[in-house]
């Protein structure tokens, strides 16, 4: 493809900075597998479609999308300010613009003052609310979970079966609630991360967004029956016969009652807007992130301390803690509510 302008050869737009690292046929099989993991399979994702998209910018206006001019990413930043993108979604595509130039051993053009200045100025004029899903609590919670079916019948010849998706909706949500989970986290939890102890389950959690190391969450048996996460979790393994320490926890269930393969996020989303449904609640403001958002604001409601709150929720930071428990307490302790009128 040639620039029209001057004859300059123009890079494919559909190239993949990921899959495309110098020298990867010069590694062995243990670099290959670091390499592999150097990133989180949903960060890479997120690479891929904003290279995509840059890439696709850079076709309409004729430019090299690698290596990239900061004047041109300067000129991007303005064109997606412009045009209504959120500051994170600015954020996330600077990210994979460094990535991929870092990748192929390019100077960072991210790192061009012409860049910072006008990425500060964006941030500063064009600031986030942050989206923040509705947080799905008990007592909302012990219905949504008790909707679940544990019982389908066949029509043919009206024989009652265990309903795995149902068991699985009901593990998927409590689990979920009650150890704060990341969409991310739900999807890759694997029956060697659940450690049985006396007073419930340990949930290792090998990598998260805020740490690079090794996590311990607390699942604990419950009194209520109803929200207990270790019982519904025992309930699913049990029905779904899955054992093998590599299986998956969070397994598809077709419309035949077989199990399925692992869950994307997408399907998380469904799973929890699905059930919110079967309610009568509109599902509109829910999403998987509905379940950590909720522990979040429910744990806080119930007097856990922030530090206590960011134990479970593996947050470095408790300002972090702050923003998801801001919005629901804001009527309390609120000079406007006791004005008495």
């Amino acid at each position: 493809m040639k620039d029209a302008a001057n004859g300059k050869d123009l890079a494919a737009p559909g190239t993949d900075p990921i899959a495309l690292v110098p020298s990867m046929d010069q590694l062995n099989d243990e670099e290959r597998h670091y390499i592999g993991r150097a990133r989180a399979a949903n960060t890479l994702r997120g690479y891929r479609s904003d290279w995509k998209g840059w890439c696709s910018w850079c076709t309409d206006v004729a430019v090299d999308p690698l290596p990239a001019d900061p004047a041109t990413i300067s000129r991007y930043l303005a064109f997606l300010a412009s045009h209504g993108a959120k500051v994170g979604t600015m954020r996330r595509r600077l990210s994979a613009l460094k990535f991929a130039h870092r990748l192929h051993q390019h100077p960072d053009p991210t790192d061009h003052p012409r860049v910072i200045a006008v990425w500060d100025g964006i941030q500063r004029d064009h600031k986030d609310t942050p989206d923040q899903a509705t947080p799905l609590m008990p007592p909302e919670l012990v219905d949504v979970i008790e909707q679940c079916p544990t019982t389908r019948t066949w029509k043919s010849d009206r024989v009652d079966e265990p309903d795995l998706a149902g068991y699985r909706d009901r593990a998927l949500l409590s689990v979920g609630f009650f150890a704060a989970l990341r969409r991310s986290e739900i999807e890759t939890i694997r029956v060697r991360d659940l450690e049985e102890r006396s007073r419930g389950r340990v949930l290792h959690i090998p990598r998260s967004k805020t740490n690079q190391t090794d996590e311990l969450v607390a699942l604990p048996r419950l009194n209520d029956i109803r929200l207990d996460p270790v019982r519904h979790l025992t309930a699913w393994l049990h029905q779904a016969g899955i054992r093998g320490d590599d299986e998956l926890v969070f397994r598809s269930v077709d419309r035949h009652n077989h199990l399925g393969a692992s869950l994307s996020g997408t399907a998380i989303n469904a799973i929890v807007k699905r059930s919110i449904q079967r309610t009568g609640l509109d599902p509109a403001p829910y999403s998987a992130h509905s379940l950590r958002a909720a522990f979040f604001t429910y744990a806080h409601l119930r007097g856990a301390s922030d530090r206590a709150i960011a134990h479970q929720t593996r947050h470095g930071s408790l300002a972090s803690v702050g923003t998801y428990v801001r919005v629901e307490e804001i009527f309390d302790d609120n000079a406007v509510t006791q004005l008495g009128l």
